[in-house]
C-alpha cells in the first residue's frame, strides 16, 4: 500500500472517530433535553402496559429518546435519499452497549416500547433489530422477559399482512429464531400452539418453523413428525398461491434438514427420533399430493415451488424400495409438464434424478412408460426450444444424461427407437438422433456393453447415404467418437472408407466451388474441418491402419490444390506413419517386411514439401505439420538423412512455434530451409540423389504462378541443389534448358534465373561460365539484329534485354561463387564481359542501369572476400572512369532517369575496394556528386515521377558521402563532412540550405547507426554540431526548419545513448510537438518553438558542450539573416537560463566567446540579448564573470562599458556586483586559498585593481542618484580605504596577468591611476549619503589631501574614521565590524589602516555599545606583538584609548592592558612604541586603583625609571608622566614600595627638572613634587608648595631644603644621592650635566663631616676638572662652582678631622 493510500485511510479513520465522539456527545445532550420534555407524555403512553419495575434508573426514557433519534434519522434519509446513518447506528450501539451491563432492564424497556400503541413500522423494525443484537450478544435471558417477547413477536407476525405488516412480521420471525438458539422450547411451544391440525395457520408460522428447523436441526427433529403430519392436514385448506409457495418452500427446507440429520446422526451420539424409512413414509403423502394436485395448478410460481420441493423429497423417497415403485407411477404426470409453461429444465432434472436412481438400484422404470419418455425427451432435442425457455442448453445436457441412463437400462429399446427416428427424412431429427447416439457412445461410466455399441453402429450405417452437410458432420463425429472411446476395430471398414470419401468429396467441392453459393461453401468448409478432425482422431488412435487409407492421404498431399487441407492431412499422415513404424505385428511374414512405409519417389515428395513449406503459415500452419511428417518419414525418404533430420527439424519447428504469420521473416525462414536442404544434400554425396532432386524442382517451376513465394523459393532451391551436382555435363544441360525456357521479358522469372545461376556458381562456377559462354555463342550470329532469335516463338527477346540479363548474371555469379574462384575470374572474364556487353551496346538507360547494378554486385563480391592477400581490383579505375563519364553526361539542370543515382551507388561500392581512392580523388568525387545534386531545384508538386527520381538522387548522394566517410568513420570524419556542408547550410539560397540540411540529417542518421555508442564524440563536438543547426530551426523555409529539427533529434539521441542520459517519453513528445509547431508561418511563434526546443535539448548537454554550442552560435551571428541571429541569441539565452548554475567552470570561456563577438554585432536587439546573457552569468557566477570582465584592457571599450551600464540599470544587481568588486579588492587583503577547480582558478586569478576601481567608479557614478547605497556604503568605503592604504607601499604595483590579455594596451591617461580613482570613488560614495556636513568637513579638514599623501595617510585615515563615526550614525556598527575584520588581515597595510581607524573607535563608546570591545581588544593584543612599528604604536594607542571610550571596562581588561603595555617597555624596539606604551599606561592607570594594578605596579615603576635618563625627550616625558600617574595610584599597600622607588628615582627627578625638553622638565617637576609626600616630612611638603620666585630658584631652594632635612634625618641617603649625582656629570645632555654639578655642590654643602670623610675627593676633583674641558660653557661654570664647593668641603673636613687638628 502506498503512503498516500495509508495517509487517506488514517485520515478517514481519524475523522470518523472524531465524528463518532462528537455524535455521541450530541446524542447524550439530546437525550437529556428529550428526557425533560417527554416526562409528561410517558404516563399517557404507558397507561395500558403491564406494570414494570419503577426503579429502572431512567432506562426506558433513555431508550425511548434513542429510538426517537433513530426515527428522526430514518426520516431524514427518506427525504434526502441514501446517505450516512451514523447517528442512527450510534444510537443503536448505545442501547446495545447498555444491555451488556443491564440486559433485563434494557430488554424490558424495549419490550415496553413495542407495546406502545400507534407505533410506526420503522420504529418496530428498529426495536426488533436491536433486540436481535442483544439476544446474540447476551445468550440466555430471564425467562419472564423471554416469554413476554415471544408472545409479542408471535402476535406481530400473525397479524394481517400488508406491505408494512410483512416487514414487521419478518423481523418478528427473525427475532423468534434468534431467541430459539438459547430458548428453543419456549419458541417452539409458541409456534406449535398456533400449528393445529385441519386449521390453516398463518404463513409466517410455517416460515418461522422452517427457519427453526434449519438453524436447530437436532432440537427440531422430535417435532418434525408432528409438524409434517399437521402440515399435511392443511394442504386441502391451502387454496391461495402464496400459502402454497410458503408450504413448498418449508417442505424443501424440512427435507434438507432431515437429510442433514440422517447424515450426521452417528456423529451426534443422539438416539434417533425416526429412521429414514419412517421419514419417507411421513413424506410420501405430501409428495403424492404435490404431484397430483398442486403440480396441476395453473399458477407458474406454485408449479416452480412444487418442482423445487420435489428434488429434496425424492432424495428421501427413492432409496425406499416400496416407495420407489410408487414414485415411478407418477412419472407421466411429470412428463405432462413439458407441455405447460414451466421451464423444461426443472422437470428434466427431476426426471434425471429418478432415472439415475433406477440405474443405480437396478430397478428399471416400467417398460410401458419408455416410449412416452423417449418421445418427450427426443422431441426436445430435435425441436427448437420455445422462446420463453431460458435454460434450453442446460436442459439439453440434462436430457443427454437421461438418455445415457435409459441406454444403460434399455439399450435395445432405445436403439430401436433411434432407428425408427432415423427412418424419417427430416434433417433435424436425424442430426438430433445422431447427436444422442454420439453421447451414448461417449458415455464411459459405467462402460457401455458391446451390444449397445453394435446397435448404435447399425443405426448410423443406415444413414451413410445422406448427403446433407449436417448429417455428414454428425456421422463423422460419431466415427471419431467411436475411435476415441476404444472401438477402433468397429470402424476399420465402413468408417475409414466413409472418412476417405468425405475428404475427397469436400476437397473437390471446395476447389470447384461456384459463385453465389456462399452458404453451401460455408457448410462444406465445416464438413471439411470435421473431416480433418476425424482424420486426426483416427490416425492418432487406430492401430493397424489399412494401406489403402494411407495411400489415399499421401496422394492427397501430392496432388491437391486445396492448401487449407494440407495441415490436418500432414498431421494425420504423421500419426499414421508413427503408428505403422511402431506397431509390432505378430504375423509370420513380419520378419520379411521392411520398416519403411509405402511412399512415392522420395525426391518428388521432398521437393513438394520443401516448396510448400516456403509459406509455412498458410493453411493453419502447414509448415510445422510438414516438418513433423518429414521427420517421421525420414527413414523412408533417405535413411542417410534420418539422423540429421532428427536434429535439424526440431529447430525449424521451434522457430515456427516462436513466431506467427505476423512476426516471422520470410528471408530468414527461406535461409533456414535452404540450409536444411544443403545439410541434407551433404548426406547424399557420391550419389545422383541431388541431381534427381534438381530435376524434380525444375519440373515444379511450371506449377506455380509468377510471382509467388513458392516459385521464388524454387529458383533458390534449384540453384543450391545444382551447385552440389557431381556430373557437370548433366548440370550444364539443366542450366541451358533453364536459359532457353526463361521469359526474359518477365522481371520475376528473369531475376529468378539470375539468382539460380548465381547460387549454382557457388559450387559450379566453371560450369556456369561455360554455359553462359556457350549461350553467348549461340546468340552471337543474331547480335547484329535488334531481335535475338529465340527457341520459343512466344518469347521474342530484345537484344538489350538479353545483354542486360547477361551482365547482371555475370555479376550474380561473382556475388555467389567461392572467394578463391572469384579472385581468379573477377577481372577476366566476369568484369571484362560486363564491360564488353556495355560497350558493345547502344548504351541506353536500361543498359546503363544494368551496368551500374553489375558493378555494384561485383564490388560487393570482391569486398566480401576474406583475407584477399592484398587483392587489387585492376578494373576499378576503368569502371570509375566509365561511371564519371556517365554522371557528367547527365543533364545538369534536371533529372530524367535514375542513372545518376545508380552511378553514385556504384561509386560508393567501388570506393571500398583496393586500391583505395586518394584524398584528392575522394574530394573530387564528393565535389562532383554534391554539385550535381545539391544545386538542382526541387521539382513541382504535380510531377510525382521526377519527385521520386529527385528523392532517390538525394538519397544516393547521402549514401555516397557516407561511404566516402567510411574509411574515417569517427567523430573527426563526421566533423569534416559537416564542415564540407557548412557553406551550403549557411547559403543564401533556400533550396541549397534545405538539401544541405537533409544531407546533414542523413549523415547523422548513418553515423548513429554505424557508430552508436562505440566511439563517443569528441569533447565539445556535440555542442558545435548543435550550434551549427540550432539557428536553422528559425529558417524562413519550412522544410529546412523541419530537417534541422530532425538533425537535432538525431544528435540528441546519439548523445543520450553515448552518455546514458535519461531521455523520457515526455521529452520525445515535446520534441514531436515542437516539430509539428515548426510547420507554422508566424515568425514569433517559430522563435518561441525554437526556444522550447532549446529547453528540451538543454538537459542533454554537459558543461563543455554548452561552451562549444555557445561559441558556435556566436560565430554564426551575422552569417545568414536577422532571423537566424535572433535564433542564435535565443538559444544562448535559453541555455544560460537553464544551465547557468552548472557552468561555474565554463563561465570564462562562454563569456570570452560572447565578448569576442559582441563588438561586431550591429543589431541592437541582438546586442541587448547577448548582454542579458552576460548579466545572467554574472548573477549566478559573479566571481568568474567579474574576473573575465576585469581582465579586459583599459581604457574600457564601448561594448564593455555597455555591459557595465546595463548592470547599473538594475539597482539590486548593481549592488551585488559592487559587492563582488569589493571582494576582488578585499581578496588582496585576505589569505590566498588553494584552487580546487577551474572556476576557483578564475575566481582567484589576479586582476588589475585599477580596472576594478574604474568599474566601481563607473557603477557608483551611473547608478540611480537617489540611492544612498545604505547596505553597501560601509563595506565599500572601507574597501576603498584599504585599497588606498595598499597603494602607499610596494603593493601598489599592478599584478602581472599571464592569462587572456595584458592589463594595459598602451599608456593610460594621467587621471587613471589607483590613488585618484580610489579617492574619486570615495568622494562619490560620500556624496550619495546626502550629508552635506560630512562632505564639507571632509573637504575643510583636508582629509582627501591627507589620504593622497603617503606621509599623512594614517592621519587622514584617523580623521576620516573620526568624522564617519561621529556623523554617519547608521553605519557605525558595520564600520566597526569591518575595522575589526581588517585588523585580522594578513596584509600589513590592511592591518595598519584598520588599526588606525580602530584608534578612533576605541576612543568612542561605539565598540562597547555594539559589544565589539572584546574582539577589538583581542585584535589589538595581536597587533602589539607584531614587528611593524606603526602597527604596534597604533595598537598601543588604541588600547590606551579604551580609557576614553570604555573607562568602565578598563578594570576588566587591566591584566591584558598592563601586560601589553609593559611588554612595550621591557623590549623597546622603537622609541615610538615605548613612548606609546607609556602613554597608554598613563591613560589606563587613570582609571585603575592601587589594588587593580597588582604586581604590575612594581614592573611599571621599574620600567618607568629606566627611561628617566633616555636620550629621547619623548620617552623621558612619558616616563615622568607615567611615574606621576603611579604616584597618584599609590595607596597604603604600595606606599612602602613606592617610597623606595621614589628614593631610587629622586636624583633623576631632581636633575631632569632642568631637562632640555621643556615638556619633559615640566612633567618631571610635577611628578617630583607629587612624590615629595612619600618622604613623610612636613618640612619638605611645605617647601614644595608654590613660590613666587623663578622656577630655577624655587628648585634650588627645594634642593637645599631637602638636603638639609636629609642631613639631619637620613645622612646616609644624602651620601648616596651625592654619589649617584656624580654619575650624571658624564650625561649626554649638557643641561643634565649642569644640574648634576649644581646638585652635587648643594649636597656637599649640606653633608655632615662624618660622611665627608668617606668621599673620594681626588676622584671627585678629577671628574669635575674634566668637565672644565666640556664644550658647553654652562657646564664649565657649573663644574667650576662645584669644584670650589668641593675644595671648601675638603678643607672643612681636614679641619674637623683629628689628624687635621694635630
Amino acid at each position: 500500500m502506498c503512503i498516500r493510500q495509508r495517509t487517506e485511510i488514517f485520515l478517514v479513520v481519524y475523522f470518523d472517530s472524531i465524528q463518532e465522539r462528537t455524535l455521541r456527545k450530541e446524542l447524550e445532550e439530546e437525550m437529556a433535553e428529550a428526557a425533560i420534555d417527554s416526562n409528561e407524555d410517558v404516563s399517557e403512553e404507558t397507561e395500558d402496559l403491564e406494570p414494570l419495575e419503577l426503579d429502572d434508573g431512567g432506562t426506558f426514557q433513555q431508550v425511548t429518546n434513542l429510538l426517537n433519534i433513530m426515527d428522526s434519522e430514518s426520516a431524514k434519509m427518506d427525504t434526502a435519499g441514501e446517505g450516512p446513518d451514523m447517528r442512527k447506528t450510534l444510537a443503536s450501539v448505545i442501547i446495545t452497549e447498555k444491555a451488556t451491563t443491564e440486559p433485563s432492564v434494557v430488554m424490558n424497556a424495549l419490550i415496553r416500547c413495542l407495546q406502545v400503541p400507534k407505533i410506526s413500522t420503522q420504529r418496530k423494525v428498529n426495536i426488533y433489530n436491536i433486540l436481535q443484537e442483544i439476544i446474540q450478544q447476551e445468550g440466555e435471558l430471564e425467562e419472564q422477559c423471554v416469554q413476554r417477547l415471544v408472545a409479542i413477536a408471535s402476535k406481530e407476525m400473525r397479524e394481517i399482512l400488508e406491505m408494512e405488516g410483512y416487514m414487521r412480521a419478518e423481523v418478528a420471525s427473525d427475532t423468534l429464531v434468534a431467541l430459539s438458539r438459547n430458548h428453543f422450547s419456549l419458541v417452539m411451544y409458541e409456534l406449535q400452539h398456533h400449528l393445529k391440525p385441519l386449521n390453516l395457520t398463518d404463513e409466517f408460522v410455517i416460515i418461522t418453523l422452517a427457519k427453526l428447523a434449519n438453524g436447530n436441526v437436532f432440537e427440531f427433529m422430535p417435532y418434525m413428525g408432528i409438524t409434517l403430519a399437521t402440515i399435511f392436514t392443511m394442504l386441502r385448506l391451502a387454496n391461495e398461491a402464496k400459502i402454497r409457495q410458503v408450504i413448498c418452500g418449508a417442505m424443501e427446507t424440512f427435507c434438507e434438514t432431515v437429510q442433514f440429520y440422517l447424515r450426521h446422526l452417528e456423529d451426534s451420539m443422539m438416539y434417533p427420533v425416526m429412521t429414514e424409512d419412517q421419514f419417507a413414509m411421513k413424506l410420501f403423502p405430501l409428495y403424492r399430493y404435490f404431484v397430483t394436485v398442486w403440480l396441476r395448478n395453473h399458477n407458474p410460481e406454485v408449479k416452480l415451488g412444487v418442482i423445487k420441493a420435489l428434488k429434496p423429497m425424492l432424495n428421501l423417497l427413492l432409496p425406499n424400495d416400496d416407495l420407489r415403485e410408487q414414485v415411478y407411477d407418477y412419472i407421466p404426470l411429470l412428463l405432462a409438464e413439458y407441455q405447460g409453461s414451466l421451464e423444461a429444465l426443472f422437470v428434466t432434472q427431476v426426471l434425471r434424478q429418478i432415472l439415475e436412481v433406477s440405474v443405480i438400484t437396478n430397478t428399471p422404470i416400467p417398460q410401458m412408460q419408455l416410449h412416452t419418455i423417449f418421445i418427450e425427451l427426443h422431441v426436445q432435442v430435435c425441436a427448437k426450444a420455445p422462446a420463453q425457455q431460458q435454460y434450453s442448453s442446460q436442459n439439453l445436457v440434462e436430457i443427454v444424461h437421461c438418455f445415457i441412463a435409459l441406454a444403460r437400462s434399455y439399450p435395445k429399446e432405445l436403439m430401436k427407437f433411434f432407428l425408427s427416428q432415423m427412418e424419417m427424412s427430416k434433417e433435424a431429427i436425424r442430426v438430433g438422433t445422431l447427436t444422442l447416439i454420439r453421447a451414448v457412445v461417449s458415455a464411459d461410466e459405467p462402460r457401455m456393453n458391446v451390444r449397445t455399441i453394435y446397435l448404435a453402429i447399425r443405426v448410423v450405417k443406415n444413414t451413410l447415404s445422406d448427403t446433407r452437410s449436417k448429417v455428414r458432420m454428425a456421422i463423422l463425429r460419431i466415427i471419431g467418437q467411436l475411435a476415441l472411446s476404444g472401438y477402433q476395430d468397429r470402424i476399420k471398414g465402413w468408417g475409414l472408407k466413409y472418412v476417405s470419401v468425405q475428404l475427397t468429396l469436400s476437397t473437390y467441392k471446395l476447389t470447384n466451388h461456384r459463385e453465389g453459393f456462399y452458404q453451401r461453401d460455408l457448410e462444406e468448409k465445416m464438413v471439411h474441418k470435421v473431416t480433418m478432425d476425424t482424420v486426426k482422431i483416427i490416425t492418432s488412435s487406430v492401430s493397424g491402419m489399412t494401406n489403402e487409407f494411407w495411400v489415399r492421404l499421401l496422394c492427397y498431399i501430392m496432388e491437391t490444390d486445396y492448401t487449407e487441407a494440407l495441415t490436418p492431412i500432414c498431421i494425420s499422415l504423421t500419426n499414421l506413419a508413427e503408428s505403422q513404424l511402431h506397431t509390432k505385428d505378430v504375423e509370420a511374414d513380419v520378419a520379411s517386411k521392411s520398416r519403411h512405409v509405402d511412399l512415392p519417389a522420395p525426391q518428388k515428395l521432398l521437393a513438394r514439401l520443401l516448396v510448400l513449406m516456403s509459406s509455412p503459415y498458410k493453411g493453419e500452419g502447414r509448415g510445422i505439420a510438414m516438418l513433423n511428417l518429414l521427420r517421421t518419414l525420414s527413414q523412408s525418404i533417405v535413411p542417410s538423412m534420418a539422423n540429421m533430420w532428427e536434429l535439424e527439424i526440431p529447430l525449424l519447428v521451434k522457430y515456427l512455434e516462436e513466431h506467427t504469420e505476423f512476426t516471422w521473416n520470410q528471408k530468414t525462414w527461406e535461409d533456414k530451409l535452404i540450409q536444411f536442404l544443403r545439410n541434407s544434400l551433404k548426406k547424399t554425396r557420391g550419389s545422383n540423389w541431388s541431381l534427381r532432386l534438381s530435376k524434380e524442382l525444375n519440373n515444379q517451376i511450371e506449377s506455380f504462378d509468377s510471382p509467388s513465394l513458392e516459385k521464388g523459393f524454387l529458383y533458390r532451391a534449384l540453384g543450391f541443389t545444382l551447385a552440389t551436382g557431381l556430373e557437370a555435363d548433366k548440370v550444364e544441360v539443366l542450366l541451358l534448358e533453364l536459359l532457353y525456357k526463361t521469359d526474359y521479358g518477365n522481371d520475376f522469372d528473369r531475376e529468378g534465373v539470375i539468382l539460380c545461376f548465381g547460387l549454382c556458381a557457388r559450387g559450379q562456377v566453371k560450369t556456369v561460365l561455360n554455359v553462359l559462354h556457350e549461350f553467348e555463342e549461340k546468340i552471337q550470329e543474331s547480335e547484329q539484329s535488334w531481335q535475338i532469335g529465340a527457341w520459343r516463338k512466344d518469347h521474342p527477346w530484345r537484344r538489350e534485354t538479353v545483354k542486360s540479363a547477361l551482365m547482371v548474371m555475370y555479376s550474380c555469379v561473382a556475388s555467389h561463387c567461392h572467394p578463391q574462384m572469384l579472385l581468379t575470374h573477377v577481372d577476366k572474364p566476369i568484369t571484362a564481359k560486363i564491360i564488353h556487353h556495355y560497350s558493345s551496346s547502344c548504351q541506353d538507360i536500361s543498359l546503363k542501369m544494368a551496368f551500374m547494378k553489375s558493378v555494384v554486385h561485383v564490388a560487393n563480391a570482391v569486398k566480401n572476400i576474406k583475407d584477399p592477400d592484398d587483392f587489387l581490383f585492376t578494373q576499378k579505375m576503368t569502371l570509375t572512369g566509365i561511371i564519371m563519364v556517365i554522371i557528367k553526361a547527365e543533364p545538369p539542370d534536371n533529372l530524367v532517369s535514375p542513372v545518376r543515382t545508380m552511378a553514385m551507388d556504384a561509386l560508393l561500392h567501388l570506393s571500398k575496394l583496393k586500391p583505395f581512392y586518394s584524398t584528392e580523388e575522394n574530394s573530387e568525387l564528393m565535389d562532383i556528386s554534391i554539385h550535381s545534386i545539391i544545386s538542382l531545384q526541387a521539382p513541382g508538386e504535380d510531377n510525382e515521377s521526377v519527385k521520386t527520381l529527385y528523392a532517390n538522387a538525394l538519397c544516393a548522394l547521402e549514401q555516397l558521402m557516407e561511404g566516402l566517410m567510411q574509411r574515417q568513420l569517427d567523430p573527426k570524419g563526421l566533423q569534416d563532412m559537416v564542415h564540407l556542408l557548412e557553406k551550403w547550410i549557411l547559403s543564401e539560397k533556400e533550396w541549397e540550405r534545405e538539401k544541405a540540411m537533409n544531407l546533414h540529417l542523413r549523415l547523422m542518421q548513418t553515423y548513429v547507426h554505424s557508430i552508436g555508442v562505440c566511439i563517443p564524440l569528441k569533447l565539445g563536438q556535440f555542442g558545435t554540431l548543435v550550434g551549427l543547426i540550432a539557428p536553422c530551426t528559425c529558417d524562413s523555409h519550412r522544410r529546412t526548419r523541419m530537417a534541422s529539427m530532425d538533425v537535432l533529434s538525431s544528435l540528441l539521441d546519439l548523445h543520450a545513448s553515448q552518455t546514458c542520459h535519461s531521455w523520457g517519453a515526455s521529452k520525445e513528445w515535446e520534441l514531436a510537438k515542437c516539430k509539428e509547431d515548426l510547420k507554422g508561418l508566424h515568425e514569433e511563434k517559430i522563435s518561441s518553438v525554437s526556444s522550447r526546443i532549446a529547453k528540451v535539448a538543454c538537459v542533454q548537454f554537459n558543461c563543455d558542450e554548452v561552451v562549444s554550442l555557445i561559441q558556435k552560435l556566436c560565430e554564426n551571428i551575422g552569417a545568414v539573416d536577422l532571423q537566424h541571429d535572433r535564433a542564435s541569441v535565443t538559444w544562448i539565452g535559453t541555455f544560460l537560463q537553464m544551465r547557468v548554475k552548472e557552468l561555474e567552470d565554463k563561465v570564462a570561456e562562454i563569456l570570452g566567446a560572447i565578448l569576442v563577438h559582441l563588438p561586431v554585432v550591429d543589431h541592437l536587439e541582438v546586442r541587448r540579448l547577448l548582454i542579458e546573457g552576460i548579466l545572467l552569468l554574472a548573477h549566478y557566477h559573479q566571481e568568474t564573470v567579474l574576473t573575465s570582465l576585469l581582465r579586459q584592457p583599459l581604457p574600457m571599450e564601448s561594448h564593455l562599458t555597455e555591459v557595465w551600464l546595463a548592470v547599473a540599470e538594475n539597482m539590486p544587481f548593481a549592488r551585488t556586483m559592487l559587492h563582488g568588486l569589493m571582494g576582488r579588492l578585499q581578496s588582496r587583503f585576505t589569505p590566498r586559498a588553494n584552487a580546487t577547480s577551474k572556476a576557483d582558478i578564475w575566481r582567484l586569478a589576479a586582476v588589475d585593481p585599477l580596472m576594478t576601481l574604474c568599474t566601481i567608479h563607473l557603477l557608483i557614478e551611473k547608478m540611480h542618484k537617489d540611492d544612498e547605497l545604505p547596505d553597501i556604503f560601509p563595506d565599500l568605503i572601507y574597501t576603498l580605504l584599504l585599497q588606498l592604504s595598499s597603494s602607499q607601499g610596494p603593493e601598489a604595483v599592478s599584478p602581472v596577468l599571464k592569462t587572456w590579455r595584458l592589463v594595459h594596451t598602451g599608456t593610460l591617461p594621467e587621471e587613471i591611476n589607483l590613488k585618484r580613482i580610489t579617492i574619486k570613488s570615495m568622494q562619490l560614495l560620500c556624496k550619495r549619503l546626502n550629508n552635506e556636513w560630512l562632505v564639507h568637513a571632509l573637504e575643510e579638514q583636508g582629509v582627501w589631501a591627507l589620504l593622497e599623501s603617503s606621509s599623512t595617510f594614517l592621519q587622514g585615515v584617523g580623521l576620516l574614521a573620526r568624522l564617519c563615526v561621529r556623523n554617519v550614525e547608521g553605519y557605525r556598527q558595520r564600520l566597526s565590524e569591518l575595522v575589526l575584520r581588517g585588523m585580522d588581515s594578513e596584509v600589513l597595510s590592511c592591518r595598519v589602516s584598520s588599526t588606525a581607524a580602530c584608534v578612533e573607535l576605541m576612543s568612542d563608546p561605539i565598540l562597547y555599545q555594539e559589544k565589539l570591545l572584546k574582539p577589538a581588544v583581542l585584535m589589538l593584543e595581536k597587533g602589539v606583538d607584531q614587528e611593524d612599528v606603526a602597527l604596534r604604536v597604533l595598537s598601543l594607542r588604541a588600547l590606551g584609548n579604551m580609557a576614553l571610550g570604555a573607562p568602565k571596562k578598563v578594570r576588566q581588561y587591566r591584566k591584558l592592558l598592563l601586560e601589553k603595555c609593559l611588554c612595550s617597555l621591557r623590549e623597546p624596539m622603537s622609541a615610538s612604541v615605548t613612548s606609546e606604551g607609556m602613554e597608554a599606561l598613563a591613560k589606563i592607570l587613570a582609571e585603575l586603583r592601587e589594588g587593580d594594578v597588582g604586581s604590575s605596579f612594581d614592573a611599571i615603576s621599574e620600567q618607568c625609571r629606566a627611561f628617566f635618563n633616555n636620550e629621547s625627550g619623548l620617552l623621558r616625558l612619558n616616563a615622568f608622566i607615567l611615574f606621576g600617574k603611579l604616584a597618584k595610584v599609590v595607596r597604603i599597600s604600595k606606599k612602602h614600595f613606592f617610597k623606595k622607588e621614589v628614593k631610587k628615582a629622586w636624583i633623576p627627578l631632581m636633575l631632569h627638572c632642568q631637562d632640555p625638553c621643556s615638556d619633559a622638565a615640566q612633567a618631571c617637576t610635577a611628578t617630583m613634587f607629587q612624590c615629595v609626600r612619600f618622604w613623610g616630612w612636613k618640612a619638605l611638603e611645605s617647601s614644595s608648595g608654590p613660590r613666587d620666585a623663578s622656577a630655577a630658584d624655587e628648585m634650588t631652594v627645594f634642593q637645599i631644603t631637602l638636603c638639609s632635612v636629609l642631613t639631619q634625618k637620613k645622612p646616609a641617603i644624602l651620601y648616596g644621592f651625592l654619589l649617584e649625582t656624580m654619575t650624571y656629570v658624564t650625561s649626554n645632555l649638557s643641561r643634565i650635566r649642569i644640574a648634576a654639578c649644581n646638585l652635587a655642590g648643594i649636597i656637599m654643602k649640606q653633608m655632615s663631616t662624618h660622611y665627608l670623610k668617606k668621599l673620594d675627593f681626588p676622584a671627585l676633583r678629577n671628574s669635575l676638572q674634566e668637565l672644565q674641558l666640556d664644550s658647553d660653557p654652562g657646564v664649565q661654570r657649573a663644574a667650576l662652582e662645584t669644584l670650589q664647593v668641593l675644595d671648601t668641603c675638603s678643607q672643612h673636613w681636614l679641619l674637623a678631622s683629628p689628624e687635621g687638628i694635630s
